[in-house]
Formats: C-alpha cells, sequence, structure tokens
C-alpha cells in the first residue's frame, strides 16, 4: 500500500474475517521500496498487479512527461514487480494476475497515454506468459483461453470488436463515431479518477477545431 496509514479498513474487514494481514509500503514506479517490501518472505503464491492510475488527455494539450508519468505507475510499475516477485513465485508455482483495461485492447480517443500504457502491460503479459509457462508459473490477465478473462459482458463485446478487427476499420468506425457525436465515451459529468487531472475534472465537448483537434477541458463547480 502506498500509504500504510490509510490501511485501518482494510485491517478491520480482516479482523471480522478472522484472518490475518501484513500491510507493507509499496511504490510500484521505485524498485527500492518493491525490495523492501519482499524482503523477508519465505514464499509467495501469488502476485496480483492491480496498482494503477486513470489519465485523461490528448497530445497536442500535455507533455511528454505527462505520457512518461502514467507510463511509470500503469507500464513500468507492472514490470517493476512483477520481475521482483518471478523468484518466489517459481519457487512455489505461483500464478500472476494483472488487472488492465479494455483499454489495453480498443485505443480510446483522449485517452492515449492510459491506453498506450495498458496495451504495452497487454504486450508484455502475453509474451510473458509462454515463458513463465515453461517454468511452470501461470499467469492470468483480467481484462478464454486462461491467460485473459474479461470481467463483465460489457467488457467481452467491446473488446470482441477489436479481437476480430483484421484490418482496424471497426475500431475507427466505433472511436469515430465518439468523436462525432461531440464527446469521449465517458458519461456526461462522471469525474475522472486521475490524480493527476483532480477530482473535479470532466472531459468536455469536442471540437474539431484548429488545433487539428481540440478537447477543451472544464472543472466541475
Amino acid at each position: 500500500m502506498r500509504d500504510t496509514a490509510k490501511a485501518g479498513a482494510l485491517r478491520a474487514a480482516a479482523t471480522a474475517a478472522g484472518v490475518s494481514v501484513d500491510v507493507r509500503a509499496l511504490d510500484v514506479t521505485d524498485r527500492a521500496p518493491v525490495a523492501a517490501c519482499l524482503a523477508g518472505l519465505d514464499r509467495l503464491d501469488a502476485l496480483v498487479n492491480n496498482a494503477g492510475a486513470g489519465h485523461l488527455g490528448t497530445l497536442e494539450q500535455e507533455s511528454v512527461e505527462d505520457v512518461r508519468a502514467v507510463m511509470e505507475v500503469n507500464f513500468f510499475g507492472v514490470l517493476n514487480v512483477t520481475k521482483a516477485a518471478l523468484p518466489l513465485l517459481r519457487q512455489s508455482r505461483g500464478r500472476v494476475l494483472t488487472v488492465t483495461s479494455v483499454g489495453g485492447v480498443v485505443g480510446q480517443p483522449f485517452n492515449e497515454a492510459y491506453c498506450a500504457a495498458k496495451f504495452a502491460v497487454e504486450g508484455f503479459m502475453e509474451s510473458l506468459a509462454a515463458v513463465a509457462a515453461a517454468e511452470i508459473l501461470a499467469l492470468l490477465e483480467a481484462e478464454q483461453p486462461a491467460f485473459r478473462v474479461q470481467t463483465s459482458d460489457a467488457a467481452r463485446a467491446f473488446t470482441a470488436v477489436k479481437l476480430a478487427d483484421g484490418d482496424g476499420s471497426a475500431v475507427q468506425a466505433l472511436t469515430g463515431g465518439w468523436i462525432a457525436q461531440g464527446t469521449p465515451p465517458w458519461r456526461p459529468g462522471r469525474s475522472s479518477r486521475s490524480s493527476r487531472r483532480g477530482a473535479g475534472w470532466r472531459p468536455a465537448p469536442v471540437s474539431a477545431t484548429a488545433p487539428p483537434l481540440s478537447y477543451p477541458q472544464t472543472r466541475n463547480s
């Protein structure tokens, strides 16, 4: 947990369930606390890569540094923790469960950095799975085969468009429709979870004017 001061609810739930928990500080973007978190463990049966940060923005209106920050949490964070945990997981023949997103299958307008990070995670885990399987380590990716598990009917329908789209035209028709309607595919008024934008930030109507594609930003009152 990045801030162990917020572990009260977790500890209370564990006590109510009659189980014990060992809460440790962890920042997935920093390899030192990752190593410290795993230090002293004799056995590890499973790793759940669940840390992530939402982000909304388009390249023309944000810096490359903004994009790198998104990649650090959502992609390199997964790499940092997975790499550190693999020796223990190999010993136990354990599992890696990585929570990704439909944004890792279908690229979404005004969500380039986040989708790029999730695409990277998908490719990384898909590539690593065969190597790990050869060493008797199972990897699952939540987003069958057992490698990829969709978590809802909506996710299955959404990703099916991409998985059956040989030349990319179906996805472009889908996402182009969002642009034509004047808003991205998020519910009006729903706040982004991105701490970089702030809790009150929400997407505003799209205007296809100069610069090539303008995405005005507003804040909730």
